[in-house]
């Protein structure tokens, strides 16, 4: 992979919580498309590609600390940055 094609491609993991580990605001900025189960999703919270898993905020329920309640899904994962136009370089397992 040359340097410009891995900056094309999202990380393996990526979380929109600023408390989690795997929060980068560089890279949500520039626009992540998500595909789960060959559908497009706006409301990941947080993706694993590798893993093959996504957390989705469940209903309008929150936790004692006032975070949204989240569940887990697994399935194929793929992510993609939106700004690259019609056909970006796709990060998949």
């Amino acid at each position: 992979m040359t340097e410009n094609s891995t900056n094309d491609t999202p990380p393996d993991r990526l979380s929109v919580n600023p408390r989690s580990d795997f929060f980068d605001a560089d890279k949500l900025q520039r626009g992540i498309g998500i595909r789960f189960k060959e559908r497009v999703r706006t409301d990941i919270e947080e993706y694993c590609i590798s893993e093959g898993w996504v957390r989705v905020q469940a209903g309008k329920s929150m936790d004692r600390h006032g975070n949204p309640l989240t569940i887990k899904l697994t399935g194929p994962v793929e992510a993609w940055y939106e700004d690259l136009g019609e056909s970006p370089p796709v990060a998949k397992a």
